[in-house]
Formats: structure tokens, sequence, C-alpha cells
């Protein structure tokens, strides 16, 4: 009889520690990590507020670790953030990297210790994903399409023949080439002639200078394509700078609320809004879809709009 009830009791135990952990594992709610470039960029900070507004929306199915660089070309400890992410265990890493080719490393690390990863933002070099072996799906905008639709609105107002210069993004960004080759695009279509096209790595403060320098030496130039908002403000500064407003034209990329005025008041002839404040959000629906599914990754294109002066 002892016997007896002792094996009753061992089940017992049994059966609660198992529907505990059964229950445990129901309750787990799932940690996103959504690491950015520069949150001193206002395209960023939009991005991680759109997140956060998401997560509270959403506070019993997922939390949310947000977090970003200081200065967007600081690759190397947008890598430790994601070697932290690692170390805390999270569910899913969702990150818009500094550099295409450089993150891969550590994003393949994440993936082989279980962590789904999403790609938002600027998209991952594909011979670097394949060399490392990581299946990693975007999800974003098509950066050349938009930024071929902002060159078509500025080509509507230039002649063919005239010439232009393009304000690039950071080298070491697809996001960046990929402007660059929307614009070219547009302009190669309209007859426009390229007479420059440099970088200014993101930044106003460059942008300002590289433009200057390039009215300068191009004082022919009707236009400035710059691959986003934060140069184009650089750029229209100098603009103003050199006596120039009303023969230069600028256009840039991003849509953030600087850049909306300055379309409205008509100092900016255009930009693209490719929602920042859904941008992140995209992400993280796909990769609590991925987390629940286990589903195979694939990737997603967001929207991309021109945005130009209300008529």
């Amino acid at each position: 009889m002892r016997l007896f009830l002792g094996i009753i009791l061992i089940l017992a135990l049994t059966a609660g520690l198992t529907g505990c952990s059964k229950q445990s594992a129901q309750s787990h709610k799932p940690r996103i990590a959504l690491v950015m470039k520069s949150l001193s960029n206002e395209f960023f900070k939009t991005m991680a507020d759109g997140a956060t507004a998401h997560q509270k929306a959403h506070a019993s199915e997922y939390d949310l670790i947000a977090n970003g660089i200081k200065d967007e070309q600081d690759v190397n400890k947008q890598v430790e953030l994601v070697e932290q992410m690692i170390a805390q265990g999270v569910d899913a890493i969702v990150i818009a990297p500094a550099d295409s080719k450089a993150l891969v490393s550590v994003c393949k690390k994440a993936s082989d210790a279980g962590i789904v990863v999403i790609n938002i933002d600027n998209r991952f070099d594909t011979g670097a994903l394949k060399e490392a072996g990581l299946t990693a799906p975007f999800v974003g905008p098509d950066n050349r399409k938009g930024a071929k639709l902002v060159g078509e609105a500025l080509a509507k107002t230039l002649k063919a023949g005239d010439k232009v210069a393009i304000l690039e993004g950071a080298p070491n960004a697809f996001n960046g080439e990929q402007r660059k080759l929307g614009f070219e695009d547009a302009m190669k279509a309209a007859g426009m002639k390229v007479v420059t096209s440099q970088t200014a790595y993101w930044e106003t403060d460059k942008a300002n200078a590289l433009a200057r320098s390039m009215i300068t030496a191009h004082p022919e130039i009707k236009a400035l394509l710059c691959a986003n908002d934060s140069m184009a403000l650089g750029a229209l500064n100098a603009v103003e700078e050199s006596g120039k407003t009303g023969k230069i034209t600028v256009v840039g990329y991003d849509n953030i609320s600087a850049a909306k005025q300055l379309v409205n008041d008509g100092r900016l002839l255009a930009t693209a809004d490719q929602h920042a404040d859904q941008l992140a959000v995209y992400g993280i629906e796909y990769a609590l879809e991925m987390v629940d599914k286990k589903g195979t990754p694939a990737d997603k294109e967001t929207p991309v709009d021109l945005v130009t002066k209300a008529k």
C-alpha cells in the first residue's frame, strides 16, 4: 500500500510540474530587440517612437528592447549592441545595419544561437550573406525606386542638358548606393548631366561643406540631389549662403519633419517618404510571425512615396 501511494504521489508531482512547464511556455512573451543606426538622426528617432508605440499597444504580446548608436558610422558599437542582445537571449533582432557587410558576421552568430534576424532599412550585402551562410529576410522599401521618383519630380523642373550634382549616403550602405542609382536613372532618362557625385556620409554639416565646394567647382549646376533629408538641409543652407536661391533646386529623401516644412514652404522641391514610423513595426511584426510559426523567411517590400508641395 505504501509503495502504491508513493507511486501515485510521484505521478501527481510529475503531472503538476509538466503542467507548470506548459503554462510557463505558453505565457512566455517574445523579447524583440530593435537595433538602429544613429538616434541623433530624426529618421531613426521616428522609427524608435513608432516601434515603442506599437509595443505599448501590444504589451501582452511581446517585450521590446530598442537601442541605437550615437554616430551613424560607429559600426563597432553597433556590433557590440548585437553581441549584448545575443548575451541577453532575445528571441529576435530587428536591425537597420550601419554597414551592409560588417554586421553580417555578428548577425550570423545571433542566428546560430537560435535568434530570428530581420533586416530593415538598409539591406545586407547579398555576397556577404552568402559567404556567411546567413538567411536574413529584408523588410523595407525599394530605395532605388523611391530615389527615382524624387529624381523624376526634379527633372520636370529642368531641361535636357542641365547639370546636376548628387550628395551620396555612406559608401558602405546599400540603401545609399541604391538611392544614388535611382537619382542617376531619373537624370539619365531626362537627359540631365551629373557632373559630380560624392558622399557626405548622411550628415548635415558635411553636406553643407560638400555642397558649397560643389557650387564653387561647378557654378553652372541647377540641382543638388541628396540621398537623405539631413544632407538636404545642409545643401539647402549652402545654396542660400552662396546666393543661389532660386537658381539651384534641392531634393532629399526620408520626409523628416524639417523636410516636410521646407517642402510646404517651397524651399525643398521634393523628398521620399518611406514611413519611418512604421518601418521598424513592419520588421517587428514579421519577427513575431517568424518566432511563432518558424516559417521560411522571405523578403517583404514596404511602401515608399513621393512627397511634393500640396497644390
